[in-house]
């Protein structure tokens, strides 16, 4: 996968928080950050899944579909190009 070099600026104490994860973990700071990004886009992406749940669970459906549909058809609505 291409990658782009990106610059942030950080402030030492959050600089500091960051090398203390890096390091913790066994990982450069570069992949302290790309990881930090997945998992704060999977938590993004479980509130949204759960946000809809709770719409579906609103509303007044006779005929509710198994829950492996159901997953598989909430993903299908929810994750197709990243966020919006």
């Amino acid at each position: 996968m291409p990658t782009e070099r990106l610059d942030v600026r950080l402030d030492q104490e959050r600089r500091r928080k960051l090398r203390e994860l890096a390091e913790e973990q066994g990982a450069s700071i570069s992949e302290m950050v790309r990881r930090l990004i997945d998992r704060a886009y999977e938590d993004i992406l479980q509130q949204r899944r759960k946000r809809a749940a709770q719409k579906l669970g609103r509303l007044e459906i006779e005929d509710v579909p198994e829950p492996a549909t159901l997953s598989r058809q909430l993903e299908a609505a929810h994750e197709p190009d990243g966020l919006h």
